[in-house]
């Protein structure tokens, strides 16, 4: 899965990971086109590759949205690649 955000706001995601902020959860997009606009709304975009698979197999939970967006409590910025 992908996350799209602004190029200011990566290096603290590398560190801290993705939180939900003041949403119940994390967004996430099934391709980097809709991330990469998600990511525009907030400056220069740039879009995250996030190991979700791998999460997933490590008892992380994801849930999908009726509007198909992707959602996840946190990601760990070990599972966060750029």
């Amino acid at each position: 899965l992908f996350h799209g955000t602004a190029t200011r706001f990566v290096d603290a995601i590398l560190v801290e990971g993705l939180r939900p902020g003041a949403r119940h959860h994390v967004h996430l997009s099934d391709d980097v086109a809709t991330a990469r606009q998600i990511g525009q709304r907030y400056g220069m975009p740039i879009v995250l590759t996030i190991e979700s698979r791998r999460m997933h197999e490590l008892g992380h939970d994801f849930y999908q949205a009726e509007n198909g967006v992707w959602l996840t409590g946190f990601v760990p910025a070990a599972f966060i690649a750029s």
